[in-house]
């Protein structure tokens, strides 16, 4: 099991590979100023989905990457 540090560094990592260095700094500070419920979001997220639609919308983007 990773430990927190490890996962705030993978994390920030990830982070700056996909937005780079200047927009992931942007995406932390949005975050840190939201009042933002996780637990919350993740209740309404895929209220409309279903397994299958988010099996196909994950192909889809695996699909995107390897272009």
């Amino acid at each position: 099991m990773k430990t927190d540090t490890d996962i705030r560094f993978e994390g920030i990592r990830v982070l700056m590979q996909v937005l780079g260095t200047v927009e992931a700094e942007r995406f932390i500070a949005l975050i840190n100023r939201e009042r933002f419920d996780y637990t919350e979001w993740r209740k309404s997220q895929w209220q409309d989905e279903t397994v299958a639609s988010l099996a196909t919308r994950a192909r889809a983007l695996r699909e995107n990457v390897r272009d």
